[in-house]
Order: C-alpha cells, then structure tokens, then sequence
C-alpha cells in the first residue's frame, strides 16, 4: 500500500494511524456543526483524543485483515478530512463503499474530487477491486458533484438508508465500476 499520496495545496492523503487521534479530535470539533447534517449523531467522547484513539485502532484492526482501508488528509499537522474504503468484499464481489468528508475551511478547493479519484485508482491498482459503491443524502449536491465528477453513476435511491443527524434517511446510491478484470 502506498503510504503517502501528496494531493493540491500541500494535503497528503495517508493512512491513518494511531499517533493521529489528537488531531482527529480536534478535526471533529472543529467540524462539529459542518459534519452534522451528513453524519450519525456521535457520543460526546468520540469529539476526544481517547474516543478517536479507540476508533482509529478499530479501524486499523480491520485495516490488518482488509475490510477497511482509512486515510486521514493531512495539512502538516492538520487534519483536514478523511477518506475510507468500508466494507471490502474479496471474491466474485470485489466491492467496496467509499466515504469521505472534507475540513470546512477547505471545501470549494476540489479536494474532495481529487482524494475521491485518488482513492478509486487505489482500489483498482492496488487492491485490485472491481467497483465501488457511494452514497449520499438526497439533498447533499456538493457530493454528489465529487462523484460524478470522479466517474461514479446514480444507480437509483434507497429509502431509509442510514441514521443520519438522528434520523433514518433516504440516500441516493452510486456506483464506479473499476476494471472487468476476472475476480479470481
């Protein structure tokens, strides 16, 4: 796996690690009110450096046996977002589903667009898989720019999809088929 990918402006995109909970939480915080319409209600420790150090060595446990592949967007110390590949299916399958958001103040900068591309050339030239799946809410236009604009087509809407700001809603699906190289 590629450690660390410069992306515009000075960001790397890198795997997450454990020496990163700190600054993650202070991410979270800083973008507590940014976040919240896009993302499930959080419990009060997961805005701390001791909740995000339980996540990130969550994450990285899935990491170890490739079910998950986590990166932090890095501003020198910064954190300034997080990009995820959940839920890596191997086999005839080989799926996976992408998730992402960006810092406030750097939204508008098309970061978000340029990690969503970066992310999917990884899932096809490293991990070898053949498509990824996204979602968002129905109203969440911005992302749903950064997919297009990355290749990634509206498959259709999915009623009660996740619990987000407290309550179950509607998303729309997208999909990028990577590759059709044969699954095994």
């Amino acid at each position: 796996m590629i450690d660390e990918i410069p992306l515009s402006g000075g960001v790397m995109l890198r795997l997450i690690s454990e020496q990163d909970a700190q600054a993650l939480a202070d991410a979270y915080v800083r973008n507590r009110d940014h976040l919240r319409r896009w993302e499930p209600r959080r419990p009060d420790d997961f805005f701390t450096a001791e909740g995000q150090a339980q996540r990130v060595n969550a994450l990285l446990d899935k990491h170890a046996v490739g079910q998950t592949v986590p990166w932090v967007l890095a501003d020198g110390d910064l954190i300034v977002g997080c990009a995820t590949l959940n839920d890596i299916v191997r086999g005839p399958f080989l799926n996976a589903h992408l998730g992402y958001w960006i810092d406030a103040g750097y939204t508008g900068r098309g970061l978000a667009t340029e990690t969503t591309l970066t992310v999917c050339r990884i899932a096809d030239e490293v991990l070898g898989l053949h498509r990824i799946a996204a979602a968002t809410l129905l109203d969440n236009a911005a992302s749903q720019s950064v997919l297009r604009k990355a290749g990634f087509e509206l498959v259709g809407t999915a009623p009660r999809y996740l619990e987000i700001d407290g309550k179950w809603q509607d998303h729309r699906q997208f999909q990028l088929i990577l590759n059709d190289r044969p699954a095994f």
